[in-house]
């Protein structure tokens, strides 16, 4: 138990209301030197917990503000400490003095994320469900804001603690046997054992498979906006995010770097990429540009080639040869681009065009990105194009990347126990990927965990939180 006691303003500049957290075991006491409650007889140290007190705060003789305390004693609350937290009004003045109050009477200003590591310190939640708290308040779209209530209410946890269990009884059952190994006694059916480390392998294969969409749901679909220059590509990323983001200028080669940003369309975080019109030229930063370009249709999960409609035979020819092989396994949307500029037999004509296309799954559609013309169709697509899951509270999907690292070590450790059981080697060996399997998979909960993981994972959290 830690023997001093924090303190931060928990809440955003700006607002009405604003919220400052004490903890530790000196919390209720501290808070008492600067409060007075409007009822004398209404002491905080007296109070019962999960209540709330109306009063002062005080400098002295001098009234700061009029406030609400809640209380809470440990273990229920938090962090599993003695906590208040006060509830002033939201001036940036009145937050501050009452913060100088309490670390003058003995508090410490809390370190980011110390509340929620004091919190895993004290057994309320396990590391996986303490870095969700993270997840959540980082959370901008309804997928990542589920996919972080289902981990911070232990989803995942749950998930760990079963494997976890169905691994020790597997390793005890060896190692009991090795205890026996000079009477020669199985207590272990070997096929029975095989069968269970093929269901805890299923189960760490999912979750391991699940980081893909995890992972997009978490930083957004990659989206690439390709195709020559003056095409509209700068024009269209700033209709989608609806902002200036991209300078737009009819000069050729205008954007000669990749300019990216995230937008929620429908649910969904995209990350579009608005890269360097592609093309024959001498200019040797523009050529780096392009490069770039090609790397990031590499990554993307959707390519938007923009084509101008004017010019689209000569484009789609010129570019083809080009840009197809990059496409492979990718979803691709031609964008006819200034298709007010057109007339419908030109349409016809392109749409004939693309009957004789190299790449048959892709979706077309004409836009006119300056006359805002089919660019909620456009959104819509994309939607279609992002194919992902519906995602629950109850889903467990992996976003985090040391989860995944783990899950991958532990996996491999399952299938050297698996192919150890086919192949009847000795228990100690399989005991020992066994205990591998279980040591990963505590790495995720924190049961391992070193202070410098632990370091790295709070000090990316906000003060306060």
């Amino acid at each position: 138990m830690n023997q001093d006691t924090i303190c931060a303003i928990a809440t955003a500049q700006g607002g009405a209301i604003g919220s400052i957290r004490v903890s530790g075991p000196h919390a209720i006491d501290i808070t008492e030197r600067i409060f007075i409650p409007v009822k004398a007889e209404k002491k905080l140290t007296g109070r019962k917990p999960y209540t709330l007190t109306f009063g002062h705060i005080y400098n002295g003789e001098e009234i700061i503000d009029e406030v609400l305390v809640s209380l809470f004693r440990t273990p229920h609350s938090y962090t599993g400490e003695d906590s208040t937290e006060i509830t002033c009004h939201g001036s940036s003045y009145i937050l501050q003095q009452v913060l100088q109050l309490l670390i003058k009477n003995g508090c410490r200003l809390a370190q980011p994320g110390e509340f929620t590591q004091r919190a895993f310190l004290n057994g309320k939640m396990d590391l996986s469900q303490a870095e969700a708290v993270a997840d959540l308040i980082a959370s901008t779209s309804a997928a990542t804001h589920r996919l972080a209530m289902s981990q911070m209410r232990g989803g995942f946890s749950k998930e760990l603690t079963d494997l976890r269990e169905k691994l020790l009884n597997f390793t005890s059952m060896i190692e009991l046997e090795l205890d026996f190994s000079e009477e020669d006694v199985e207590f272990a059916d070997r096929s029975a054992l095989l069968q269970l480390a093929d269901s805890i392998e299923k189960v760490i294969a999912r979750l391991v498979y699940s980081f893909n969409v995890g992972n997009v749901i978490k930083n957004g679909v990659p989206v690439a906006i390709i195709g020559e220059t003056n095409a509209g590509k700068s024009t269209l990323l700033n209709v989608l995010l609806n902002e200036d983001k991209a300078i737009v200028s009819d000069i050729h080669g205008t954007t000669r770097d990749v300019i990216e940003d995230t937008v929620n369309i429908n649910g969904i975080t995209f990350r579009f990429i608005d890269t360097a019109g592609i093309r024959e030229t001498n200019d040797t930063i523009e050529n780096l540009g392009i490069e770039r370009t090609f790397q990031k249709i590499d990554q993307a999960e959707i390519i938007l080639w923009m084509i101008d409609a004017t010019d689209a035979p000569s484009q789609i020819e010129g570019l083809s040869k080009k840009l197809l092989p990059h496409c492979e396994g990718k979803h691709l949307i031609l964008t006819f681009n200034k298709s007010d500029l057109i007339r419908e037999e030109q349409k016809e004509a392109i749409l004939f065009l693309l009957t004789n296309f190299p790449k048959t799954d892709i979706n077309s559609i004409f836009i006119s990105a300056k006359q805002h013309s089919g660019t909620d169709e456009l959104q819509q697509m994309l939607t279609e194009a992002a194919h992902l899951p519906t995602i629950t509270q109850n889903d467990v999907i992996v976003t985090n990347v040391r989860h995944h690292e783990a899950l991958s070590l532990a996996l491999e450790a399952i299938h050297r126990v698996q192919e150890g059981l086919n192949r009847n080697i000795s228990g100690d060996f399989l005991a020992q990927d066994i205990r591998e399997c279980i040591f990963h998979l505590s790495d995720i909960a924190g049961e391992v965990t070193n202070d410098m993981v632990l370091q790295n994972i709070f000090q990316n959290f906000c003060i306060g939180k």
